[in-house]
């Protein structure tokens, strides 16, 4: 516990004591990392290609990825087609309650079965149009007089493995992996309040970043980094003082809690009406009247009534109990190996990281807003992912309103960070003890399924 007492104050426990609205009891929790090493991290899995391509066969190909939303697959035949690396899954709907995945290879001669999402009532090579049902068994081989060798029934697609939770569909390609449920650990209960289920996706933005999967994700778990790439946050983002949650025998899943309408620990006295203008300035959400702070009032306090009346017009719910972290702060929890979705109510974004193709110096970038569904479950179309070209910005998606500019000030700075770390001629990264401890914690965990490639 030294780590965390010499934290700048007031810690976010100390700001959550004094809120209005007091937080639910697993926002007070704090679990600071224990018995981590200091050891460097080595640089070779950031570009190597034999780092790259075993992850391919103990990651990629091991763990449970998030593959879609159910809403993006919501009547019989619906489908997406889920690509990691050199793999490819059709992801579809193959009856009201099942959904399957489908590896995209015909067992004719491998062409790919789908190339994009839709509905079909079957799928049909488009080569020679060998055609399988919608639970995968062999119906049609054109000329069958010419295969006698072949028999149907031992001809059905092969599968992956398929969970979902959160109004997530998942996907795991190991046929001996461990159940979704236990492989989520501790997530279903942090996030029983949050109604993820209850969601859909607004808007789906995806970017090819100039560095590998690993060191986008790493930019966006931290808040180390906040005062130097994103200053114009620190008047009311809380950075330093940021809450890092590794828990005991949990080795999927760790949290950060960054308060917000707060200044930075570093921004010595910040009138209250500087804190409430520059968040309204980055965040449209807090837009309309002024926002008066009156005698023993917070900034704090009222950005979040301010935030609560806002939730509860877009959700059609009356929302004025919601603590006030649940309205206003970054909550943002990760799941290994690839996931970071965020809790609360305020900042409803899930961010998902893959390498790009086949190349280790590359990824794919998504942002994801999740939006209340209708009090009756109703919603409007999913978006369509708009997928960036390499020369634009984040920016250029007007959808992502205040993340596009943070997006776009992490964006230049992995560019050099790849760059430096294929110059530099120091081995390994050096992380804080306490607030790259996220960090830390997600390479031991990449670490122990790296190992298992030996055993």
């Amino acid at each position: 516990m030294d780590i965390i007492a010499r934290r700048p104050a007031p810690s976010v426990q100390d700001v959550l004591a004094q809120d209005t609205n007091p937080a639910p009891a697993v926002m007070r929790e704090e679990s600071p990392a224990a018995g981590q090493s200091s050891a460097d991290v080595s640089i070779d899995r950031y570009f190597a290609r034999d780092w790259h391509e075993r992850e391919v066969e103990q990651v990629w190909r091991k763990t449970w990825q998030l593959a879609c939303r159910l809403e993006h697959i919501l009547d019989v035949g619906d489908h997406v087609v889920y690509e990691i690396v050199r793999d490819s899954l059709i992801v579809i709907r193959t009856g009201p309650d099942e959904v399957r995945a489908y590896i995209n290879s015909c067992l004719h001669r491998g062409t790919m079965l789908r190339t994009e999402a839709g509905c079909v009532n079957q799928l049909r090579c488009p080569f020679h149009g060998w055609t399988w049902d919608l639970q995968g068994q062999l119906k049609i081989i054109p000329g069958q007089w010419d295969f006698p060798h072949v028999d149907k029934a031992a001809m059905n697609l092969p599968e992956a493995k398929v969970g979902t939770w959160g109004g997530f569909v998942f996907v795991n390609f190991d046929p001996d992996c461990e159940p979704l449920e236990s492989y989520l650990e501790n997530l279903p209960e942090h996030f029983a309040a949050f109604n993820l289920e209850d969601r859909y996706i607004a808007a789906h933005v995806a970017k090819v970043m100039p560095c590998n999967w690993k060191l986008a994700m790493e930019a966006f778990v931290e808040a180390y980094h906040v005062p130097y790439a994103h200053p114009q946050v620190l008047g009311y983002y809380g950075d330093s003082n940021t809450q890092y949650d590794v828990w005991d025998g949990v080795r999927h899943v760790s949290r950060m809690i960054s308060v917000q309408g707060v200044p930075s620990p570093a921004m010595k006295g910040i009138a209250p009406e500087r804190t409430i203008a520059e968040m309204r300035r980055d965040v449209p959400f807090f837009a309309g009247k002024p926002i008066e702070v009156g005698p023993g009032e917070t900034a704090r306090g009222k950005l979040a009534e301010r935030a609560r009346e806002r939730i509860s017009r877009s959700i059609g719910r009356d929302m004025s109990d919601l603590s006030d972290t649940e309205s206003l702060d970054l909550i943002e929890y990760m799941l290994f190996p690839n996931m970071v979705p965020w809790g609360g109510q305020a900042l409803p974004i899930t961010y998902r990281f893959r390498p790009f193709e086949d190349d280790p110096e590359r990824s794919l970038m998504e942002i994801m807003f999740l939006f209340s569904k209708a009090p009756d479950g109703s919603h409007p179309e999913p978006a369509k992912m708009t997928m960036l070209g390499e020369d634009q910005n984040w920016s250029d998606a007007p959808e992502l309103g205040s993340a596009a500019m943070v997006a776009d000030q992490d964006t230049d700075n992995l560019r050099r960070i790849q760059k430096g770390l294929r110059t530099s001629r120091k081995p390994g990264v050096t992380l804080a003890r306490y607030q790259e401890s996220r960090i830390r914690h997600f390479h031991e965990t990449l670490d122990a399924y790296m190992a298992e490639a030996g055993k």
